[in-house]
């Protein structure tokens, strides 16, 4: 992320810190943050029940699931730096009302069309929210523990997405209205998140210059492309992974397992995501040249553990795998943002975090809407290994290609 010129603390509070008065903005955002994420991977647990009731192939399922991804790489391509031109708040409340947005489209649901729709602003706000409110939890966070703002937003980010299918899953088990409830207790928890951002501090002057829109260069320096080629690869396969699981693994459970229960479904997702956070809380007391390939061979474990489920109709591998893959995912995309910023120049960091991130979500469209057309051919079984087969590969080649240090970075750190 690139240095904010025009950031300013609150006046007269002196730097936050770690509780009181002085943090309760940095707690506030983060509960912003968290609410928008949760809302993105609500409809998770309940693609099963859409296929009944309108007939989805699984092919449409990934289709649905990749235009969120659109979305995203949309807002971060065009409105990563909105909140450095408008402000923060304008730019959170923009995300929020993005996400409730999404979720009316949700309740007003009646086809193919309106889930596309509610998909797609579903991705722009979390778009918004991964430059917007990562941002704000930085310049909250005490600025003698940076490493806090960062850990926060990792939290708030995987924990959204985790308890995201936890809830809906478990609310669509109990509920008379299971394609409805989910998306009225978002609306209610957006509620007081716009309330929590209207209550914090402007850290921004508007800067007065430029449209809304403006495209975020995708470039990355010569001397940093082979160990922006590995960051990326193995990140590319965590994501693909965890694409598998929050398309897949729902109609996978229901299909192949007659285990239709929309909470399992929301529960082996959520095991995923909150394993991906405890590998970022681990990646920390790691070593820092162990982060990439302990992230990489969890991939292939995980791959390989998701392969067994789907042979042997397994529950427990299915799990396994989504433990190991959650860790891999963890250590990967943490160990690899951290060889990013290590090695490029301040001045550049917001280009290069911009186009890592534009790949890893690519990884949640391109890669998942060709399994479904492979499903169309072949069945889910057997498009899963074949799916399973390529992220191992990827993963182990970017094993391989660690055992040749990359050069040192003129000026890293600069």
């Amino acid at each position: 992320m690139r240095p904010f010129t025009n950031v300013k603390r609150p006046g007269g509070h002196g730097p936050p810190g770690l509780g009181g008065r002085r943090a309760y903005p940095m707690w506030l955002a983060a509960y912003a943050f968290a609410v928008v994420m949760l809302g993105t991977t609500l409809p998770t647990p309940l693609y099963p029940i859409y296929e009944r009731l309108w007939g989805f192939s699984p092919l449409v399922i990934t289709v649905i699931f990749a235009v969120y991804a659109v979305g995203v790489i949309a807002a971060l391509l065009c409105l990563g730096s909105l909140s450095d031109r408008v402000g923060r708040r304008p730019a959170l409340l923009a995300g929020l009302a993005l996400s409730a947005a999404s979720a009316v489209a949700f309740l007003l649901a009646g086809g193919l069309g309106a889930l596309l729709v509610g998909r797609a602003l579903s991705g722009l706000s979390a778009g918004i929210f991964t430059g917007a409110g990562t941002a704000t939890l930085a310049d909250f966070g005490p600025p003698a523990r940076p490493s806090l703002a960062s850990g926060v937003a990792t939290a708030a980010n995987l924990g959204g997405l985790g308890c995201g299918t936890l809830l809906a899953g478990v609310l669509a088990a109990v509920a008379t209205a299971p394609l409805r409830l989910p998306f009225w207790v978002d609306l209610a928890l957006l509620a007081p998140a716009a309330a929590a951002v209207i209550a914090i501090p402007e850290t921004v002057r508007r800067s007065g210059t430029g449209g809304l829109l403006r495209v975020q260069r995708l470039r990355v320096p010569a001397q940093l492309r082979k160990t922006f080629a590995r960051a990326a690869a193995a990140g590319f396969a965590s994501f693909a992974m965890s694409g598998l699981f929050s398309a897949i693994a729902p109609t996978f459970l229901a299909r192949l397992l007659h285990l239709p229960s929309p909470a399992l479904a929301g529960a082996v997702v959520f095991v995923l995501f909150a394993s991906s956070a405890a590998g970022q809380l681990v990646l920390g007391r790691m070593p820092s040249r162990a982060g990439l390939p302990a992230g990489c061979v969890g991939i292939i474990l995980g791959a390989g553990l998701t392969a067994a489920a789907l042979a042997l109709n397994s529950l427990a591998f299915l799990i396994a795998g989504a433990v190991v893959a959650g860790l891999g995912q963890g250590f990967s995309v943490g160990a690899g943002l951290a060889m990013l910023n290590a090695g490029t120049p301040a001045g550049r960091r917001g280009e290069v975090s911009s186009s890592y991130f534009v790949l890893l979500y690519l990884a949640l469209s391109i890669p998942i809407v060709g399994m479904g057309l492979v499903t169309q051919l072949t069945g889910l079984r057997e498009a899963g290994l074949i799916f399973t087969a390529f992220v191992a590969v990827l993963a182990a080649a970017c094993l391989i290609s660690l055992r040749d240090p990359p050069s040192r970075v003129p000026g890293a750190g600069a």
